[in-house]
This record gives structure tokens, C-alpha cells and sequence, in this order.
């Protein structure tokens, strides 16, 4: 199945030459004289580049075989991380180069959306926070609460981040995914 050039809106997944790519950007321009255009940026799915596309009225574009399916993250085997269909108990093997840094947030069972294009996996959409352990960082100063100083912890994937003073090893902290960094303090019962 293809779109026309009038099914084009922000978020929608078109393939150009063989390669996935989403619309970020959408305007709809009409000149005084000749056809409708529709201009585009887009967004390759797999190498992460953007670019300008722009669409006549009267272009068919193809439809791309994605498809998203919940994975669990079981465990790592060197750079291949193994997921699993916790539905279908089917493993999935994903090279170390897909998770794009992420592998340092999964933890066991952590559900994951898993990008397919062609059956091949893209992208991996971790949640937006999970908790990890302190495993080495510098003891913090008792009442030492001073605001924006952070310290460089490790957790156990022997990721680095940086955390308030008062954080020591043995702590619990809430990790945004997106963006790599410190949350919060949690406790765990």
C-alpha cells in the first residue's frame, strides 16, 4: 500500500528509496500558479539524519514494513543483548550498536519497545526511568545538601553519572533514559 503526497502529516513513517524515515515537520504550500506542494522534513529511522523533502500533490509514496513489538530484556552475551516475546517465549538477539548507549539503564525483565523494519530491529525505546544502584562514588558529608553540585557515581554496568553530594554507594537512584541523568533518591524496601 502507498500514501499520496495528502496523507503526509508530522509522525507519519514513509520510505524513500528502501530506507524508513519519519515526517517531523509538515507545511502544505500552494503557489499562485501550478500544482499544490507539500514540504517535508524528515527523519531517516536508521542512521538518525534529518533532510528536506518536498512532495507534488500527485507523488506516491511507499508505506514501510515497521512493526513494534514489548520486549523483556533477559540478558547480555558479550554485544548482543537477548530479549524475549513474553507472549510467544521467542528470543530476540540485538547487537550492542541498536540499544545506542541505552544498554547501561536495562535490567533484568525491563520491558522495552522494540522498533522492526523488515524484520530487522531499528530502535529500542527503553521506559523513561528506571532505578539503578550506586556501586562506587565518593562517601557525601553528612547535612551537605548544597543544590547543582554533583559528584561522578558509577552503577553496574559501569556507567557514570553525576549525583548530589549527599548520594552514597549503596543508594538507590531513579535514571531518565532519555537523557542519561540523575533523578532522585528512592528508596527500596
Amino acid at each position: 500500500m502507498a500514501y499520496t503526497a495528502a496523507d503526509l502529516r508530522k509522525g507519519l513513517k514513509i520510505e524513500i528509496d528502501g530506507i524508513p524515515y519519519e515526517v517531523t515537520e509538515f507545511q502544505f504550500v500552494k503557489p499562485g500558479k501550478g500544482q499544490a506542494m507539500y514540504k517535508c522534513r524528515i527523519k531517516n529511522m536508521i542512521a538518525g539524519n534529518t533532510m528536506e523533502k518536498t512532495f507534488r500533490s500527485v507523488d506516491k509514496i511507499d508505506q514501510p514494513n515497521i512493526e513494534s513489538k514489548t520486549l523483556a530484556f533477559s540478558y547480555q552475551e558479550g554485544d548482543k543483548y537477548i530479549f524475549m516475546d513474553n507472549k510467544t517465549y521467542e528470543q530476540v538477539e540485538l547487537h550492542k550498536d541498536v540499544l545506542a548507549g541505552q544498554h547501561h539503564f536495562l535490567l533484568e525483565d525491563l520491558e522495552c519497545e522494540v522498533l522492526f523494519f523488515n524484520g530487522r530491529a531499528m530502535s529500542v525505546t527503553l521506559p523513561a526511568f528506571v532505578i539503578k544502584e550506586i556501586k562506587e562514588t565518593e562517601p557525601g558529608a553528612r547535612g551537605d545538601t548544597a543544590t547543582n553540585v554533583l559528584k561522578p557515581a558509577k552503577i553496574d554496568t559501569g556507567y557514570e553519572i553525576g549525583v548530589p553530594l549527599f548520594i552514597n554507594q549503596g543508594d538507590f537512584i531513579r535514571i531518565d533514559t532519555r537523557t542519561g541523568k540523575y533523578v532522585e533518591r528512592v528508596k527500596q524496601s
